[in-house]
């Protein structure tokens, strides 16, 4: 989480349903935005989004009722996708949106993520007051009475409107390709196929039966062999693969191979260039993305800048320079021109017409991005500050550093969402990343800092 946070992090309030994450906590966050974005002869609107979860709905519900009793209307748009969300605040002028969801994690977490006018993340300083009310520490909002009462309205409607802008965003067709999905059975489940079939492709899916339980498990970005095995077994020409919330994408091309965020950059990177509309020859990366696709954007003309690990950073240089393409290694990517967040199903868009102008396979336009091995542990703490600055710790990643010099590099850093320390060394072998994760790993469990 935030330093200072108690319950937003990184990616909105998180948690386990019921336990970390209550009813009665959606219930304050609605009764804080509806009073918040009030002011004088203005009718407050907020429009609501939600993936598959079974807790979804007590968390819809819990928060349509903190909203209206502050006097806010609520547009419930029921299961949706979280790019939808930012799509439909910006272009209907809602004073905020809210979704629900946890993501890529299992079923039984769930989050409220609070997007503001302008789609995007709310303003931290915003949620530390959310905060404050939540734990009582500021005065009681009063309810809103007798004509001021607010009132909820089925808005699936507007989850149409963003699909029906998604498929108009490609000047191409796609008939005669063959497209493997794997919904996650998440929130693409109610989208992804309808848009490529109508642009002509032939759509073969898995993973797009939720029942409240399976989303994310064993399927999804988070578990890409399954689409790999869904390309080899049908021959597909391409395979998109994304999480819990649809906005993230993985790809797999037509060798079976991986496309992860760092080929999609180069991919698209390339692309834009190519086609004149690479802002200042830039993409924005975090510190994540592999040495590999630097190396081969030095190759092409293409800079780069890199930002800490979060969609949030990445728009954040994004809009400060005004470039075209960011994102990161798991699948998050950012297409300003179309989008203020990070958007899975527009991402498989944007391959495909990269990909179809240039003639090739896909596993051909990739060939010369050449990837380092790479690990990335995460290891379960008891507290992720003090294992940070833990003498040993610290000793072991400057050996680390010196061991890998020029020819690889290590990354430590805390989750933002999650009690975790996450580990990632790049080098030259995987015997090297193996190594010397472990001499990191065996220091915070000397320091007594792994909770088993």
């Amino acid at each position: 989480m935030e330093i200072g946070m108690k319950y937003f992090g990184t990616d909105g309030f998180r948690g386990e349903a019921n336990v970390d994450l209550t009813v009665e906590h959606a219930y304050k966050v609605g009764r804080f935005l509806g009073h918040y974005f009030q002011r004088e002869d203005h009718t407050v609107r907020v429009v609501i989004g939600k993936d598959t979860r079974l807790s979804g709905y007590m968390y819809e519900t819990a928060l349509a009722s903190g909203l209206t009793a502050s006097g806010a209307d609520v547009y419930e748009l029921h299961v949706t996708t979280t790019p939808s969300v930012s799509y439909l605040v910006r272009k209907e002028g809602f004073d905020c949106g809210i979704m629900i969801s946890a993501s890529h994690n299992p079923y039984f977490d769930n989050g409220i993520k609070v997007i503001n006018g302008q789609g995007h993340k709310l303003e931290p300083d915003v949620e530390e007051q959310i905060e404050r009310y939540i734990d009582g520490e500021t005065e009681e909002i009063p309810l809103a009475q007798r004509e001021k009462i607010g009132r909820c309205f089925d808005y699936t409607e507007g989850r149409n409107e963003y699909i029906e802008y998604l498929k108009g965003l490609t000047g191409r067709r796609f008939d005669g390709k063959t497209i493997a999905l794997d919904l996650a059975n998440g929130s693409a489940s109610v989208m992804a196929k309808d848009i490529f079939e109508s642009l002509g492709a032939q759509v073969i899916v898995r993973n797009d039966a939720p029942n409240g339980t399976n989303i994310n498990r064993e399927c999804g970005s988070t578990h890409i062999e399954s689409l790999q095995g869904l390309v080899y077994d049908t021959g597909a020409d391409i395979g998109f693969a994304y999480d819990g919330d649809a906005d993230r994408c993985l790809a797999v091309d037509d060798d079976g191979k991986v496309v992860d965020g760092d080929h999609i950059l180069y991919i698209c990177g390339r692309y834009l260039k190519e086609q004149g509309k690479l802002r200042d020859d830039t993409v924005v990366t975090t510190v994540m993305s592999n040495m590999g696709l630097y190396k081969a954007f030095d190759k092409l003309g293409i800079r780069y800048e890199k930002t800490a690990v979060g969609d949030k950073y990445v728009y954040e240089n994004m809009s400060e320079h005004g470039y075209s393409i960011g994102g990161e290694q798991s699948g998050h990517i950012i297409f300003s021109e179309y989008a203020v967040t990070g958007d899975g199903i527009l991402t498989s868009l944007m391959i495909m017409e990269a990909w179809l102008s240039s003639g090739r396979s896909l596993s051909a336009l990739t060939k010369d991005l050449i990837i380092y091995p790479q690990l990335l542990v995460n290891v379960k703490v008891k507290d992720k500050l003090a294992a940070r600055e833990d003498a040993g710790v610290q000793r072991a990643e400057a050996e680390v550093e010196e061991r890998l010099g020029d020819s690889g590099r290590l990354l430590l850093r805390e989750s933002g969402t999650e009690p975790l320390i996450r580990v990632m060394v790049e080098a030259e072998t995987d015997e090297m990343c193996r190594e010397n994760v472990e001499h990191i790993v065996q220091a915070l469990k000397a320091g007594g800092h792994v909770k088993e």
